[in-house]
C-alpha cells in the first residue's frame, strides 16, 4: 500500500455525477452537494457516473420516471412514454463490470432519481397515485452486483452521524478487500 496522502492510497468511491456539480441532469443542470463535492471529495477519490447520460440519453433529455411493469419497474419518458429500460439495464451491467476494476469502496447515489435513487423512488401505476416504493434501475443493479458495498443517498450524508457511519464503512470495506 502507498504512503498516506498519495494518489494511489486514496480510497475510491462511485458518485452520481450531478452531486459533484457536473451538468448532466435531464435539464442540463446539476444537484451539487457541498457535503459530497466538498468534504467527501477531499477524503476520497470520486469516480463520477451518470447512468442516463452515459447510456446515451444526452443532455438535455426528456424527463423520465419509473412506471410499474409486469417484470418490474420501467424507465419511461414522462411526456412520450418512450421506454429506456433495456438501454439503461444494458449500460448498468457494462458500467458496473468496468467499475469492478476500479475497486470502489463505497457509492453515493442521487436521491429520488429513476436511475440512481436508492429507496422511496416514485413509481407510477395505471389508475392510481404514484407510490414511493421503488429503486432506481442503476441503483438496483449496483446493489445486486456489489451487495457488500457501502451505499448511501446524498441527503442522508448531511446527518453527521450517518456521514461518519458511511465513512467508517468505506474504510472498513477497503481494509477487508486488502486482506
Amino acid at each position: 500500500m502507498s504512503a498516506p496522502g498519495t494518489a494511489a492510497a486514496r480510497i475510491r468511491i462511485g458518485v452520481s455525477s450531478c452531486l459533484l456539480g457536473m451538468q448532466v441532469r435531464y435539464d442540463g443542470g446539476h444537484k451539487r452537494s457541498d457535503c459530497v463535492a466538498g468534504l467527501l471529495a477531499d477524503l476520497f477519490e470520486c469516480v463520477p457516473v451518470c447512468p442516463e447520460l452515459e447510456a446515451g440519453l444526452g443532455v438535455p433529455r426528456p424527463a423520465m420516471r419509473l412506471a410499474a411493469g409486469a417484470a418490474g419497474p420501467r424507465l419511461v419518458e414522462i411526456a412520450s412514454g418512450r421506454d429506456h429500460t433495456q438501454r439503461l439495464e444494458d449500460f448498468a451491467r457494462a458500467r458496473l463490470q468496468a467499475l469492478a476494476a476500479q475497486q470502489l469502496s463505497g457509492y453515493i447515489l442521487k436521491k429520488d432519481s429513476p436511475s440512481c435513487g436508492l429507496t422511496r423512488v416514485e413509481v407510477t401505476r395505471s389508475g392510481s397515485a404514484p407510490e414511493r416504493d421503488g429503486r432506481g434501475l442503476f441503483a438496483a443493479e449496483l446493489l445486486r452486483v456489489f451487495a457488500e458495498l457501502p451505499v448511501e443517498e446524498e441527503d442522508r450524508l448531511e446527518d453527521p452521524a450517518l456521514r461518519e457511519s458511511f465513512i467508517e464503512r468505506v474504510f472498513a470495506h477497503r481494509r477487508l478487500r486488502e486482506l
